[in-house]
Parts: structure tokens; sequence; C-alpha cells
């Protein structure tokens, strides 16, 4: 079986480990490797050489997360303008500044795109699409360095936009249309001399990564429902990476978009992806836009504080109850504490069973079985989380019975802090609803927004300056400010009708990147300029509400985007 294989077989484990792999040393064991950068590599590694699957399963910064797309409902059909300028795009778009992207690539990293529409050619016809990683298709060649997928160049497209058949020359489609929708938000061509469709970019150059679906061993640990997309933190990672191979640095700049999200991980920025685009969003000539998600309204976020233990009586327990409704098939949730406390927990049923609190070891798990009811759970803890350096948690209800489920968080020894948080997963991961009773709408931010040099946005509706209900809010776990900012994301007009989620103001931002760096390095303004420097300008070229104060957790330190 060669590296392809491994790679996308179900009987390799994926993992992700910041230290070099050495192939002499591992020459024994059943794998491949592929480096992500100098820190980060993955390995594919057979399931036969994990002694015990829990302890792959649990070690939780190696495992692989999974991020879903942050989409809301296709709605009414017609394209209107007014996000685009409202944020002043289309302003910068006409003479003097004529900023529409030119010699800039926009990276969309999501489900595909529709290479076929006219939104992604140019004046003469021609593909505006540098090129395609689809890592679902095996037949060509991948990118080098990466083994697996198949790339299809400028070249491959045009010649397949000629053919009455294109399909049959690249046969990369958008099954889905949200890596569509993107796009066409991001960068679409002007159609009908800007009436009929144009995007905040409609003169950059475009590069496409097709994600694959998660492997099914994950989906199922992490018991996403069915059809339901999700995709694995490594292959997010290996397109960041062939991303930014585009760059030229001082000439040819690059964004990359994300409108992917998790829940998942300490919500601040620690997890591998959002340090892997800290590490590019460092770089020269580069700059990374993600999204907030549409986590704020969803019930999905728990705070608790416990009195300290000058202040407390004795044991300090926390009551936090989830109501799960019917047809549950479980969830994966997180709990996430702050140095130096150390918390257990205990479970209640809907139906008054009880499993103890127990502490677990410096990284352990144990599973219960209800004696009067069919559900299961796992309880795993890792009490110093590499990555952060806290304590960790994870519970996986699976078959939780319908009604209230009570977890008592209990301080272990002295409270000093007292701050704990708990994260249910995507709603989209959920395959019935699940909440909690006392849910905060903050900190529901979703991965990696938290990365610390990235541009992460929040979403408002343009049509009357109203905060998007749905939208995550910040701050990070560790009240660093996040979002950076608010951009519209409310009837976006996008390929296949108006669109409403965090996704595409996440796009209407990269294309509003794409128009700075257009000025900044193409016309060589300021050359030097990358992710972390262009968040500033940005910030402080935005519009601001005498009414609020900033930052604040909802519309970070501005409110609309306005491009240079």
């Amino acid at each position: 079986m060669d590296c392809r294989d491994k790679i996308l077989s179900s009987e390799y484990y994926d993992v992700i480990t910041d230290f070099p792999i050495d192939a002499l040393r591992y020459a024994f064991f059943d794998l491949c490797y592929l480096e992500v950068d100098e820190f980060y590599n993955i390995v594919y590694i057979s399931r036969e050489n994990v002694r015990n699957v829990n302890e792959y399963i649990f070690d939780y910064k190696s495992v692989p997360k999974l991020y879903g797309l942050m989409q809301g409902e296709v709605g009414s059909q017609g394209f209107d303008p007014n996000n685009l300028i409202v944020s002043g795009i289309t302003q910068a778009q006409r003479a003097p500044l004529s900023l529409t992207g030119r010699g800039v690539v926009v990276c969309i990293i999501d489900t595909g795109i529709d290479y076929t529409s006219e939104a992604f050619r140019d004046s003469q016809g021609n593909s505006r699409i540098l090129a395609i990683w689809d890592q679902t298709i095996q037949d060509g060649a991948p990118p080098e360095g990466l083994h697996y997928g198949t790339v299809y160049t400028r070249e491959d497209i045009n010649r397949a936009l000629q053919s009455p058949d294109p399909y049959s020359i690249v046969p990369s489609r958008d099954e889905n249309g949200h890596g569509t929708a993107m796009a066409g938000v991001a960068a679409g061509s002007r159609l009908g001399n800007g009436l009929t469709y144009i995007g905040a970019a409609p003169e950059a150059d475009i590069v496409v990564v097709k994600l694959k679906e998660a492997k099914q061993y994950l989906r199922d640990f992490f018991m996403v429902p069915g059809g339901v997309p999700a995709y694995e933190e490594t292959d997010v990672m290996l397109g960041v990476r062939y991303a930014d191979s585009f760059t030229e640095q001082f000439q040819r700049p690059v964004v990359i978009c994300l409108g992917l999200g998790t829940s998942y991980g300490d919500h601040a920025g620690n997890a591998p992806l959002p340090r892997y685009l800290d590490a590019i969003a460092a770089k020269r000539s580069r700059a990374v836009v993600v999204c907030g998600g549409n986590e704020g309204n969803a019930g999905h976020h728990y705070q608790g504080n416990m009195e300290p233990a000058s202040r407390s009586g004795g044991a300090v327990v926390k009551p936090v109850e989830v109501r799960v409704a019917e047809n549950a098939e479980g969830f994966v949730m997180e709990l996430w504490g702050n140095v130096p406390d150390v918390f257990t927990v205990s479970v209640r049923s809907p139906g008054g069973e009880t499993i103890p609190s127990i502490r677990l070891g410096i990284q352990d798990s144990i599973t219960y079985s209800f004696v009067y009811e069919r559900t299961k759970i796992t309880v795993a803890g890792t009490l110093v989380e590499p990555s952060s350096g806290e304590e960790m948690i994870l519970l996986r209800v699976a078959q939780p019975t319908p009604g209230i489920w009570t977890f008592l968080v209990e301080a272990v020894g002295s409270v000093h802090n007292g701050s704990f948080h708990m994260w249910l997963p995507i709603t989209q991961f959920m395959s019935a609803p699940a909440y909690f009773l006392e849910a905060s709408p903050y900190i529901t931010l979703t991965e990696p927004a938290m990365a610390r040099d990235v541009i992460s946005v929040s979403t408002y509706n343009a049509a009357n300056n109203s905060f998007y209900i749905d939208s995550g809010r910040g701050f990070t776990r560790n009240n660093v400010v996040a979002p950076d900012f608010a951009a519209p994301g409310v009837d976006v007009s996008t390929l296949r009708g108006r669109e409403t989620g965090s996704s595409l103001a996440a796009a209407i931002t990269a294309g509003a990147v794409a128009q700075f760096l257009q000025w900044a390095v193409v016309e060589k303004n300021n050359q030097i300029v990358a992710s972390r420097e262009i968040k500033n300008y940005f910030v402080r070229g935005a519009s601001r509400s005498g009414e609020l104060t900033y930052p604040n957790r909802e519309w970070g330190e501005s409110v609309i985007i306005v491009s240079s």
C-alpha cells in the first residue's frame, strides 16, 4: 500500500505531530507522513500499530478536529450589490483607485468550485482559476510532496472549457455549492457590466482546494450525522500549505479564505490549525481571513465561575444542565478549565441515575453504561493539554435519553481562578437539538477565528446595521480581543441566490483584502505588509457607532469594513 492509499484509508489513523519525524526510527511501523511546515507533520499510521484505540482517540492534541461549513439558507434570486457598496468595495473598484484584486491570488479552501461558470472567466472567456487541487479525485497527479488528490491547472481548465464535455477533461465538481458561492462573493467576475453579478475582487486570480470528506472513524467518534459535510483539520492544513505555495513574496500576494469552523478546541487559538494559520499570517505578502461561525444563538456554550476557597465552605460543585431532544444519537462535549484549578465531572441522567466523579490521571479515560438507560458516557481527561497548558475534560455521550442531563462540575481542592467553560458541537454536527439551559452567547466564535494573527470577522446585516443574531461572539477564552471587526453576511448575493452566514462575511472580507493587497504589494505602496498589519489597517479605516464601546464582543474593534 503506497502513501496515497494510507492517507485515504480509514484503516490508517491520522496523527498531527509537532516534532520532527525520523523515518529510520519509525521504519518498523506501517505509516507514511507529510510535512506541513518546519513545526507540524501529519502521520498516517496503521491501526494495527495502535495498541489501544482509546489511547489514540483521547490523545487530544494529535487527533484531527472536524470542521463544518458555516453556511445558512439560500434565499431569493437576483443580484443586489448593497453589501459590497456599504463595505466601500464598489467605490474602491472604480477610478482613481481601480482596485479589483489584479495581481492577487484568492484561495478558497472549501467544497470546490463550478469552474464552468461565467463568473470565473475573464473578458476573453478564459478561466481566472490558476489551479484546483481536488482532494477527492485520485486519478491524476497530486501537488508536489502531498501524495493525494489531483491538481488541475489553468491550462487544463481552459481545455475543458473549449470541450463539448468539459468534465471529461477536468472532472472536478462542487456538488455542495458552498465553495462556488464563496469564490463568487470574494472574486466573481463582472457580468453584465456589473449589473448581473460582480464579486469583491473581480480580477483576482483564484486557487481552489476541494476538501475530501473526513474519514469514517472520526465521523463515528464525533457522532457526526450522516450526509453532513465534515472535514479533517489535517486536510485543511495541507490545503493552506498548497495555497501558500502560490505566493511570490513582494510581487504576487495570496489571500486564504476559510468559511469553515468548529467548536472543538480551547477557544484561544492553540490547536494545530490556528497555530499554523498564525505562522502563515506572519509571513509577508500573505493574508488569512476566517469566519466567526454561526453559533452565537445556539445555546452551545456555558461559562461557569466558582467562588475562591476563602469564601467557600467546603466542596465546590456547579451543576450544568443540558436539555437533549428526542432521537439524539449523541454528542462530544468539552470542558476547559484554567490553571491552577483542577476539575472533575459527575453526571446525572434525566431518569436520576448517576455516575460518580472520578479524578482521572494525567491522561486517562473511562466509559460508563447506565443500568436503566441505553446511554453510554465516556469521560476522558487531560490534566495539562499540551497545546494550551490547561485542563481539558472530554465527554462523549452516546444514545442520550431525552430530557435534562446534569453535569456536576466539582473543583478538586482549593478554588483559585474558579472559571471553566463547556462547549457542545456546532449545530450541524448534532443529530437532534441539545443546548445548555443557562447558555452564554459569548466566546462562541468558532475556531480558527481565535488565531492571533488571522483576520477574523463576525457578521452583521448591512440593510439595517444590526448584528446577525446567529453570529459568533467574542472574546477568546483567555480574553484576547476577537473578532477583529464585523462584515456583512446577511442576504449576500451569491451565484446560487442570496445567502446568509458567517462564511459570506469572510468571503466579502477576503475580496476587500485582495483589493488592499493590490494597492499595497502589486502597486508597491507597502510591499512588506502581512496579515497581522492588514487587519489593523482595516480596523483603523472602518466605521464605528457612537453608541457602542470598542472593542466589544459582537463587533470587535469596528463595525463596517472599508477597503482602502
